[in-house]
């Protein structure tokens, strides 16, 4: 009767006891096992991209001509609007133009004198040549008349120059537009006097097409060069933006390159044709510039929220064995909202890019796709 009073007993305690002994078992578990976190990943992919590099540039007219008066007179019309397209030849400036016509008459008066000295000259000598055959006349008298026959002929010559230049300088007085292009504003009006030390009297520029003239730095010439080899001659484009943002809808193709690096700033000089059939390009205007090739490369992708930056410069969290270890990567570039990994990472890395803020190396993870992974482009 004791012994199953004892045995009961004991049963009863047993059961007590054996809960709280589990449940500290299970507390030591938890204790040496943390709790995975839950981080958000996406597979690193390799996808086409263009890689660009962004420059400061400047708008060029490739044509730009200073209009300057080349005889001296007084003003007597300026024939052109300011700011308009003006043809090649298209009047600009009229200088009164009455002496130079005057200046022609009496050129041409003097040719007619010369030229009939001319003809005496020619006679005298012919009739000296024959006096001297008959024994008539004598050597001394035709060597003078040949020496009278070269000097009429000079002055021929020396008539036929003056008048050709009188007539030149008359048609200076139609002052023409050298070039097609924009005029600038006048710097003289009707009335005043103007000559070759008036300086400029307009300026005109040529509108289509335009350059793009980008200093490039030592190091970014040689890696635009190379791309540049590997591409062929022809196969970089350059894309611009104006200054408010917006894109110019005409690409530019590349065209030169200096022959010398400027001293002063370790840069060389790049140049591009641009089309400009609207005339949105102005002549001096400041644009920023996308260098880029034609044929796409193969890079690897990332989201920038991936990246985490220290001391020792750019990593990310991958997950490898259910754990978070940590990736050293190095960034080629921007593609939208997306990185260029250059190196440290493989096709096929399970990036993590959610819940990574109070992730340690080696920390146990559960990855699940992650929403960002849908935004990449």
């Amino acid at each position: 009767m004791r012994l199953s009073i004892f045995a009961a007993t004991l049963a009863a305690r047993l059961a007590l006891i054996l809960p709280v002994v589990a449940a500290a078992s299970v507390n030591e578990a938890s204790a040496q096992s943390p709790a995975a976190a839950r981080v958000g990943t996406i597979l690193a992919e390799k996808a086409p991209i263009n890689p660009a590099k962004e420059f400061v540039g400047r708008v060029e007219a490739i044509e730009r001509v200073s209009v300057r008066a080349r005889v001296t007179g007084y003003l007597d019309a300026v024939l052109f609007k300011e700011g308009d397209l003006v043809k090649q030849g298209a009047p600009l400036y009229r200088i009164e133009q009455q002496l130079f016509q005057a200046a022609v008459q009496q050129n041409e008066g003097a040719l007619v004198k010369a030229q009939g000295q001319e003809a005496n000259a020619k006679v005298q000598l012919d009739r000296a040549e024959t006096l001297l055959k008959t024994q008539a006349g004598s050597a001394a008298v035709r060597d003078q008349r040949v020496a009278e026959d070269q000097t009429a002929k000079g002055d021929v010559l020396i008539a036929q120059a003056n008048l050709q230049t009188a007539k030149i300088n008359l048609g200076y007085t139609e002052i023409t537009a050298p070039i097609t292009g924009l005029v600038g504003r006048t710097s003289v009006t009707k009335g005043n006097v103007v000559g070759p030390d008036s300086g400029a009297l307009t300026t005109i520029v040529s509108q289509d097409p335009m350059y793009v003239v980008v200093p490039v730095s030592q190091r970014e010439f040689l890696q635009f060069g190379e791309e540049k080899r590997r591409a062929g001659q022809g196969a970089v484009t350059f894309k611009i933006r104006f200054s408010d943002g917006s894109a110019y809808e005409y690409p530019g193709q590349f065209n030169f390159v200096d022959v010398s690096v400027d001293k002063a700033t370790d840069a060389v000089t790049v140049r591009a044709t641009v089309p400009n059939p609207k005339g949105r390009l102005i002549d001096g205007q400041l644009v920023t510039v996308s260098i880029e090739g034609k044929q796409p490369e193969e890079k690897i992708l990332i989201p920038q929220a991936a990246l985490i930056a220290d001391q020792q410069g750019v990593y990310v969290f991958v997950v490898e064995d259910g754990k978070a270890v940590v990736r050293r990567v190095k960034v080629g570039g921007e593609a939208g909202p997306n990185v260029i990994v250059a190196s440290g990472l493989s096709a096929g890395d399970q990036v993590i890019v959610e819940g990574m803020e109070a992730l340690r190396p080696g920390a146990p993870v559960m990855a699940a796709p992650a929403q960002t992974a849908a935004s990449r482009s």
